[in-house]
């Protein structure tokens, strides 16, 4: 990724080899500033990135918070900051993603070119929602609230710190625990996951196998990574944000939270183009359709099962008990990876799912929803409920030839079949 654009350094002493790396890769123009005129900096140059390159706290703790609100909130395309932190500090201000200030310079540079392509990305979909809305489009809305908040991390691990980090890492995100890399490998392909902690108590052949897979798959080259111990150095390269750290689970979670944050706001992006890109009928919050699209495609998707007699099938999917947002949101997102390209779904204001199985009789929607409840069940991120089992209740209805979209609807609204107890 290009690291064209003004950029600034923040550093009371010369950084002359910080400087001079980026320029090597590409950087210009670099205005370098010290921290009393970072605000000041910030605000005349407008730049596409700034990097902290000494590590520690800020020499001026005042012009630091004033730099970090100014980033925080500057309108348009977001501004990435990375900051050289050691591996027992925190970096200078909350928001900006840590570099090893122990590691080469080059994995700095790696992390930034990362996160400049998350820049790039939210520009394009600003000039989109630009284009769309200049040509009267139902311009879909723009997730807001922290991108945190969407955000679920993947911990294997199954040694002595296990716990701690789960609990450590659970007060932050949502959580998906693994005892295997076996067990992980599959929550990978399950799941969308915006980072992973490879714990203790895997042998060294495991953890190298498992990155391994992850270095070779172009869906997790900006996966934050953090690997308990020694991370294997041909990863560096193929992983720009993986990291080795210490066994202190809070260190961890401080240190990792900010690329979590970037990947789980990526993923936002990417659903809020494929929502552009469709003309406004995908949901970005969920990437199911929107209701009134849903709507309109169940009646389109009607009428040619009638005119050529084909079957259609409809199922509403809901879970036992009251769910928070973020569950309800997870178990929509989990429904985009499960159904059928044939098919398409929404989620409804009450929380649950209802997806249109086109071509699919009753008989054959009913395997497909057994399955897709199944996995709701087993993996859908759900509050605690004691030993209670979350249940995946599903009604399904068919259309028949006399039947109209409320006719259909009021029978998947009717009583509802367990399908995955």
């Amino acid at each position: 990724m290009s690291l064209q654009g003004p950029m600034i350094v923040v550093a009371d002493s010369p950084a002359t080899d910080l400087v001079d790396a980026l320029v090597a890769a590409g950087a210009f123009p670099i205005i370098e500033t010290t921290w009393a005129d970072a605000p000041t900096a910030f605000v005349s140059v407008k730049p596409t990135a700034v990097v902290i390159a000494e590590p520690g706290a800020p020499p001026n703790e005042a012009a630091a918070r004033m730099l970090c609100l100014q980033i925080a909130t500057a309108n348009g395309t977001i501004v990435p900051v990375i900051a050289r932190a050691y591996g027992d500090q925190e970096a200078a201000i909350p928001i900006a993603l840590p570099a090893d200030a122990a590691l080469p310079v080059e994995r700095l540079i790696a992390r930034l070119q990362s996160a400049m392509r998350v820049r790039a990305l939210h520009a394009t979909v600003l000039r989109r929602i630009e284009t769309f809305a200049s040509h009267d489009g139902r311009l879909p809305p723009m997730p807001i609230g922290d991108a945190l908040d969407d955000a679920t991390v993947l911990i294997a691990g199954r040694g002595p710190l296990y716990p701690k980090l789960s609990v450590s890492m659970g007060e932050r995100v949502k959580l998906v625990g693994a005892l295997s890399v076996e067990t992980a490998a599959k929550h990978l392909n399950a799941r969308d996951v915006d980072g992973i902690v490879l714990g203790d108590g895997f042998s060294p052949r495991k953890v190298e196998a498992f990155l391994t897979v992850l270095a070779q798959d172009a869906r997790f080259r900006d996966i934050p990574v953090a690997v308990i111990g020694e991370a294997p150095p041909e990863f560096i390269e193929a992983l720009p944000n993986i990291d080795h750290v210490a066994g202190d689970p809070v260190r961890l979670v401080a240190r990792m939270v900010p690329l979590v944050r970037m990947h789980a706001f990526e993923a936002r992006l990417k659903r809020m183009l494929k929502s552009l890109d469709a003309d406004g009928m995908f949901d970005p919050e969920t990437g199911l359709h929107t209701r009134d699209t849903f709507w309109r495609e169940l009646g389109k998707a009607a009428a040619e099962a009638g005119d050529r007699s084909q079957p259609l099938s409809l199922a509403r999917f809901s879970v036992d008990g009251a769910l928070d947002e973020r569950a309800s949101m997870d178990g929509a997102r989990l429904v985009t990876r499960l159904i059928r390209n044939i098919d398409f779904g929404c989620h409804d204001d009450d929380g649950s799912i209802l997806i249109a199985f086109t071509q699919t009789d009753l008989r054959s929607a009913h395997v497909v929803a057994r399955r897709i409840a199944g996995l709701i069940k087993n993996t859908m991120l759900v509050p605690r409920r004691g030993r209670d089992n979350v249940a995946a209740n599903v009604t399904l209805a068919t259309l028949k030839a006399s039947d109209t979209l409320d006719s259909l609807m009021a029978r998947v609204m009717g009583s509802r079949v367990v399908a995955a107890e």
